[in-house]
């Protein structure tokens, strides 16, 4: 009998479906020779301190470093993990193969193989590596199982990854808690967590600390349009006032008019990033709640494998998407195809193939988010508003660049009894072909006004100008102030992650800088949630806060070795060399062990008076309405039994409100799957 172990009961039953096991039974599936059972994701965890010794029970300065001569796992402590281990157990030890259907990453790989350890498996195992979970995908996946030994360094950078937060985390969180904070505030520490704090932090005190300083803009309207002096600001009002004297009452003469065509060419597809950058910009989405969207889109068949970090298609999915196109053609959302009349263009003739979407070269595990052609059916309001993201992103790229002109117009008055010379410039765009723009229309649903008026100011069309003419004008000296930098979103704190800091917009340099990022993509949005769980982090309306315990935190580490984002993007660049075979395992943990100590030998030589650290009190939850002592009937895409104004998605370990993270209105409804 072959067992198949997927990572959710869902993916198990489709799973089942495909491959004819189709007898039920408690906690698997069975027929035509395969037994298909599930995890509910992780299983099974590192030890913690007191599993290896007693004397590491206590917490005491005198016991760190922590470091086990070996590390060991163990089963999560939950009932209903327990009784579904104990099948799975059952059915490895009497297996006569095994084929691990967990996700095609990393930490599916970790979750899989520590069950099979766990088990005693000692059988051969095979991997089903796929991208999708459509029908097709799975049979293709099937039919080229590989062998398990190919991503051996997958699963080692993922035990290092585990290995290395442990040594880290469990060390230095009882050496901060028991130096600074008099062990009555658990004082949490991360190899990740610590330096995004750290980048909130510093964003904060920049803003607190800064002091606006006036300066002054000169601009003078000629025919309906505003012009700005060339020179920039003044940063004296009376260098201003004399400039505007200067030219008051003097006639303005145009001096130059240069019309220039250029060529915007489509955004990228999404990585899961990229992705939920748009969601928080866009929809105001957690990077969390996109997350679970886009994993319950994949897990419904309609995108592909979410956890992904680059945004290129290998060549041998170009053949597939005319079908991809076919699927979004045929796809309807309340009576209206929204897709039909974009995807049409596109019919008749072959596909637009470009190097910034297809690059085998530039994909590893999985290929870039994009549709599956699946038609989607009964998705909630959220889940629609990701497939929309996804699907017109898709269908933008085989578009034509968009064609534009830009128009400088650049003036000047001249003073001629004090022989000076003021000059100005004013800039339009104007659209001349559309191209893939037209994928991207406006649509009312959560456009903020801001970004209208951003893209209103880049895309206006001046006047025709000519060289040489001449008129009155209206100057104007206005007063401003130079403005602090703005807070953290969730969007930008995710880019200034994915790029150790540097916060870039360019779509080319952020790739180059993505080796060096905090974090991966798949484990940045929980990070985020743990800094607001842990209350060193809050939010106002989108903007990230600081909390004054978060800030006292990243004061009283004087080690930047745990708040540096370039040395935690070395870290996760070695994690990455590990899992492509260009670095050693043990070697990484090897440095960390070194690190650690001198970490924790620094810090207990710091004898500097430090504050203890404020304890604040978390916010309380709205008590949920008592409705039964039963569990509610669960349906992906209902309305919430708690606030009805939500709708139910799915995570990876539980059923929650789509609302669960609106800053105006959160609601708390949660149930485990």
């Amino acid at each position: 009998m072959i067992v198949c172990i997927a990572e959710k009961p869902s993916v198990a039953r489709d799973i089942a479906r495909i491959i004819g096991a189709n007898s039920s039974h408690d906690g698997y599936m069975e027929g035509n020779g395969y037994q298909v059972t599930w995890t509910f994701g992780h299983l099974c965890t590192l030890k913690e301190p007191n599993d290896y010794t007693d004397a590491w029970k206590r917490w005491s300065l005198s016991s760190l470093p922590m470091i086990p001569p070996r590390f060991g796992i163990k089963l999560i402590d939950e009932q209903s993990i327990k009784k579904q281990f104990a099948v799975i157990e059952r059915l490895m030890q009497a297996a006569d193969g095994i084929i691990n259907c967990g996700d095609a990453g990393q930490e599916g790989e970790l979750i899989q193989r520590w069950v099979m350890q766990k088990a005693g498996a000692t059988c051969p195992v095979k991997r089903l590596w796929i991208s999708s979970m459509t029908d097709e995908a799975i049979r293709e996946g099937f039919q080229t199982l590989k062998d398990q030994s190919q991503y051996q360094p997958l699963y080692l950078a993922g035990l290092s990854r585990a290995i290395g937060d442990w040594i880290l985390g469990m060390n230095a969180t009882r050496l901060y808690t028991l130096k600074y904070g008099h062990n009555k505030q658990v004082l949490s520490i991360g190899r990740v967590q610590t330096p995004t704090l750290a980048l909130i932090v510093n964003r904060q005190k920049e803003i607190d600390n800064f002091k606006p300083e006036p300066y002054w803009v000169l601009a003078t309207v000629y025919r309906d349009t505003t012009f700005t002096v060339t020179k920039g600001r003044f940063i004296s009002k009376e260098e201003g006032e004399n400039a505007f004297k200067t030219i008051e009452g003097k006639p303005f003469t145009v001096t130059k008019v240069e019309k220039k065509e250029g060529k915007e060419q489509p955004p990228q597809l999404f990585d899961l990033t990229s992705l939920q950058v748009e969601c928080n910009r866009k929809f105001g989405y957690s990077a969390e709640m996109t997350l679970n969207l886009v994993q319950s889109l994949y897990e419904k068949k309609i995108t592909t494998y979410p956890r992904v970090d680059t945004q290129y298609l290998s060549d041998d999915i170009y053949p597939k998407c005319p079908g991809i196109m076919n699927g979004l053609y045929q796809t309807t959302f309340s009576g209206q195809a929204p897709y039909a009349e974009l995807v049409k263009p596109l019919g008749g003739k072959a596909l637009k193939k470009s190097k910034r979407v297809f690059d085998t070269s530039k994909v590893t595990d999985h290929h870039a988010i994009i549709p599956t052609g699946v038609v989607p059916r009964g998705l909630s309001d959220a889940e629609r508003h990701v497939f929309d993201l996804v699907a017109r992103r898709f269908i933008a790229v085989f578009y034509p660049d968009c064609k534009f002109s830009t128009t400088t117009v650049l003036g000047e008055v001249r003073n001629e009894q004090e022989g000076d010379t003021v000059e100005f410039k004013v800039s339009g765009k104007e659209i001349l072909e559309p191209g893939w723009r037209v994928v991207n229309q406006k649509t009312k649903e959560k456009e903020t006004e801001e970004n209208d008026k951003k893209e209103d100011a880049e895309e206006r069309t001046l006047p025709t100008f000519t060289k040489g003419e001449s008129g009155p004008h209206t100057p104007t000296l206005t007063e401003k102030q130079t403005t602090p930098p703005p807070y953290y979103t969730e969007a930008t704190l995710l880019r200034a992650m994915e790029t150790a800091g540097k916060f870039v917009e360019d779509d080319e340099l952020r790739a180059a800088l993505k080796e060096n990022g905090i974090g991966r993509p798949s484990s940045r949005a929980g990070i985020i949630e743990t800094l607001f769980k842990r209350h060193y982090i809050r939010r106002e309306r989108k903007r990230l806060v600081a909390t004054p315990t978060g800030i006292q935190l990243i004061d009283i580490i004087k080690e930047e070795l745990l708040k540096s984002c370039e040395l935690t993007g070395i870290w996760e660049k070695k994690l990455r060399d590990i899992e492509h075979q260009k670095y050693d395992a043990g070697q990484f943990v090897e440095e960390l062990k070194q690190q650690i100590t001198q970490i924790v030998n620094d810090v207990l030589r710091d004898n500097t008076p430090r504050q203890i650290i404020i304890t604040e009190e978390p916010p309380k939850a709205a008590k949920p309405k008592r409705t039964s002592s039963k569990k509610t009937a669960i349906k992906v895409g209902a309305p919430c039994p708690l606030c009805g104004k939500g709708t139910i998605i799915q995570g990876r370990t539980a059923y929650g409100c789509s609302r669960w993270n609106d800053p105006e209105a959160p609601c708390s409804w949660r149930q485990p799957l």
